[in-house]
């Protein structure tokens, strides 16, 4: 598995919220542990149910259930649906469902979605973020409605 957010609003929020940086994403390289009430590995496929969870540096993606695609040993295809929860060091995204694609770098995030980065906190339909170049977009849905609350950083 390699590592696991484009409205003009959203460049422009964006550029409001302290920077990701250094923000580790699911990189390749790195041991994957996972963990969930119920496991099912064939070779081709990976089945976590209840609390399922996967980590990769300091990386997580949590969810009621994730469903993984392997292929020559690798995860090439996540599907967590359920209370989704993607987290770095730096910020928390949640969703209803998220598919990550190793392939691109790319996850994205549906259904309620809400991204907190220290008080900083955006909410929409549905995000695209790629965990390695950390482009992000956020769209609103059907009320086509993206929104935000974010702090300035103090200069003291």
């Amino acid at each position: 598995m390699s590592r696991l957010l484009a409205a003009a609003v959203l460049g422009l929020s964006l550029a409001a919220l302290p920077t990701i940086g250094d923000a580790q994403s699911f990189q390749a390289g790195q041991p994957i542990m996972w963990g969930a009430d119920e496991v099912a590995r064939t070779p081709t496929t990976l089945s976590l149910r209840g609390r399922a969870e996967l980590t990769q540096g300091d990386s997580r993606i949590r969810a009621d259930r994730v469903e993984g695609t392997i292929s020559d040993g690798d995860l090439t295809r996540v599907e967590a649906t359920g209370n989704v929860y993607f987290v770095t060091p730096e910020q928390t995204i949640r969703g209803d469902r998220a598919v990550y694609t190793p392939a691109n770098d790319t996850i994205v995030l549906t259904g309620d979605v809400i991204l907190t980065q220290g008080e900083n906190v955006m909410t929409g339909a549905s995000l695209t973020y790629n965990t390695r170049t950390e482009a992000a977009q956020m769209d609103g849905g059907s009320n086509g409605r993206v929104q935000g609350v974010f702090y300035p950083e103090s200069g003291d």
